[in-house]
């Protein structure tokens, strides 16, 4: 973990928040590098569990919403943690994560005490009771809330589900383990709404969805498992709830990454009641027959898009030491690569002039220009050219494009091709530069 940590600041993946004033614990900021990242599993995970689908749609949805929300949803009196302090030092801890002594100092601890995670604050110019209101600690509710919205305006039947993208807060005790448990953070959920009856069915089905979707851009298949959660283990909504766990390294070997819950239809009734002054006003058509209608079930995916980028990250990190094995790379230092699916790699190809001769940097630019308009390149003429496939491969570039004096004179190529080296194989492929383009959009879409 410590090697991605500094991995990921060196290259500007992730660094503290307000570094420059010594941190600010539990929150962080994600670099260029980070910011692509991030931006790229969104686009792959809105790709595949929205756009492709005939009956999902998106919503963004507030940050700051009515409190009365967080009241009919339960996080008002359930959304608490453990709260312990040490009377020495005062350092403070989840109850549920420590024994009977400080494990700083050794001190004797106060008696537990239940903590509300979610984040207060105020609406309107006067700080009063009546104005307080709290930043979402997950993204879903504001979805139920537009449940009939969305239904009606986009005449949607059952089964249907509602997609959401965006930044959650919670108010953690301890926050740790790099960007794993942070006090910020994005999150990734989908409510997909079912007829009741067939809810297990569909449940089994994204579990199943899910878990492939991982496989699929890149996670080996023996790093993640399947947890059924246990009765007494559930949330007080869920119904049954499988996580997908991955090998993370610390605490127990194997954490949460992603949870796919059967929420039944407590969130719909809640708010019906809420709202409206009934648990049926939410009920929906099941079939064709208009006057046969239940609440729906809810089935949800949902997962926290740092913690899936930070397991990408591990996933993909993968130290050679001796050089790798080409000859005009060979070197005796350890040398990082991220094995990053191209899908998700901040950076899709990287140009290389072979030197800084005018002609060669002409035509580089070109080519860079001319692939900048659909994937994210990088230009680099600084150092030997083995430096910088390693500098590429350090941060996941899946191709590296090198433009040479054959480019531009011809001799054992003809004129006008290039080299692609691939990060993976180190193989080398001679393309035309003006068959670029098609060949990225062959391999990368």
């Amino acid at each position: 973990m410590d090697r991605i940590a500094n991995l990921c600041k060196r290259r500007g993946f992730i660094f503290p928040s307000a570094e420059i004033y010594g941190g600010f614990g539990g929150f962080w900021d994600w670099g260029p590098l980070g910011q692509k990242l991030k931006e790229n599993i969104k686009a792959a995970w809105w790709r595949d569990f929205v756009l492709l689908w005939d009956d999902v749609v998106g919503i963004d949805g507030t940050i700051i919403t009515n409190p009365k929300v967080w009241e009919a949803s339960g996080h008002a009196t359930n959304f608490t943690d453990v709260l312990v302090e040490c009377k020495k030092c005062h350092h403070r801890f989840k109850g549920d994560d420590i024994g009977q002594t400080c494990p700083d100092c050794g001190g004797q601890l106060t008696e537990p005490r239940r903590f509300n995670t979610m984040f207060k604050t105020t609406v309107g110019p006067v700080e009063e009771s009546g104005s307080v209101a709290y930043l979402r600690p997950e993204t879903c509710q504001t979805i139920f809330v537009n449940y009939e919205n969305v239904r009606e305006t986009m005449r949607m039947k059952l089964p249907f589900g509602i997609a959401q993208v965006g930044k959650s807060f919670r108010n953690e005790i301890t926050p740790g383990n790099f960007v794993f448990r942070s006090r910020e953070f994005e999150q990734m959920e989908l409510e997909y709404f079912v007829p009741p009856a067939e809810s297990r069915k569909y449940f089994d089905e994204w579990v199943t969805r899910c878990r492939q979707w991982l496989v699929d851009h890149g996670i080996k298949p023996e790093k993640i498992q399947l947890y059924e959660q246990k009765p007494d283990e559930l949330a007080h909504y869920s119904k049954a709830t499988t996580d997908i766990l991955y090998a993370f390294p610390f605490g127990k070997g194997w954490s949460e990454l992603w949870g796919i819950a059967n929420r039944g239809d407590y969130d719909l009734r809640q708010h019906g009641k809420m709202a409206r002054g009934d648990e049926q006003v939410f009920a929906t058509a099941i079939g064709d027959d208009p006057l046969a209608k239940q609440v729906p079930y809810v089935i949800e995916p949902s997962l926290g898009l740092d913690r899936m980028a930070l397991a990408f990250l591990l996933d993909a990190y993968d130290v050679v030491t001796g050089g790798r094995t080409t000859t005009t790379e060979s070197t005796k230092e350890e040398e990082v690569v991220l094995h990053l699916h191209p899908d998700i790699a901040p950076v899709k190809a990287a140009v290389l002039p072979l030197s800084k001769k005018p002609e060669l940097q002409k035509l580089a630019h070109e080519i860079t220009q001319k692939l900048r308009r659909s994937w994210t390149t990088m230009y680099d003429e600084t150092g030997s050219i083995g430096r910088r496939y390693r500098r590429q491969d350090e941060i996941g570039t899946p191709f590296c494009i090198t433009v040479d004096f054959e480019s531009v004179e011809g001799g054992k190529r003809p004129q006008g091709t290039v080299t692609i080296r691939h990060r993976d194989t180190m193989e080398q492929e001679v393309v035309d530069h003006n068959d670029l383009v098609a060949w990225m959009h062959e391999r990368l879409g």
